[in-house]
């Protein structure tokens, strides 16, 4: 875990899958701690007026016929719908998924973008598909990324530990949800 050195002027918080179906799955760590942290990022992005994106997984790519889409019953009602705890706000963008990143066919990038957005911080579920699918479009299209490894989890230990150790510091910086509200709190 390395410090957060730096803020931009214009960064934007991005919540993978904390969703009905999501949270229940057994996960490494607590789903509640997860979004309690998530939930307390939104809120000081917003109270700051920086942009908050929302994003839930309602599929996985057509044709696929090996295992990558979203486990439980997807059809089920409410499956998909954010938790209540994220409090969807009206200026929220939200961004439905049907692929494991938030920026695969989703115009994401041309909405952040079009806010003048440099940076990302990244939470939510799963460590290894979701978010580090998403790190990975994020570093790729330019961003700087920023990856709460507190506000995230999986359902492998052994895969969750590989992104947080070994993938993230290589897209990223890795810091704790405390770290960028203290920054978020001084700098804005």
């Amino acid at each position: 875990m390395m410090a957060l050195t730096t803020l931009d002027l214009m960064p934007a918080l991005i919540v993978i899958d904390l969703q009905n179906g999501v949270v229940e799955a057994p996960t490494v760590h607590p789903t509640a701690e997860i979004v309690e942290r998530s939930t307390s990022l939104a809120d000081a992005f917003r109270r700051h007026g920086l942009p908050v994106v929302l994003v839930n997984v309602t599929g996985g790519a057509p044709g696929r016929t090996e295992r990558t889409r979203p486990t439980g019953d997807i059809s089920s009602p409410g499956w998909a719908d954010l938790v209540d705890e994220l409090d969807v706000q009206p200026d929220d963008h939200l961004v439905t998924k049907q692929r494991r990143s938030a920026f695969h066919d989703t115009g994401l990038d041309a909405h952040l973008r079009g806010l003048g957005v440099t940076q990302v911080v990244l939470t939510g579920i799963s460590t290894t598909s979701g978010v580090e699918s998403t790190a990975r479009s994020a570093y790729d299209h330019g961003y700087h990324v920023v990856l709460a490894t507190d506000a995230m989890t999986d359902t492998d230990p052994d895969a969750h530990a590989n992104s947080i150790e070994r993938i993230f510091p290589k897209l990223g910086q890795t810091t704790t949800t405390a770290e960028i509200l203290d920054m978020l709190g001084r700098t804005k």
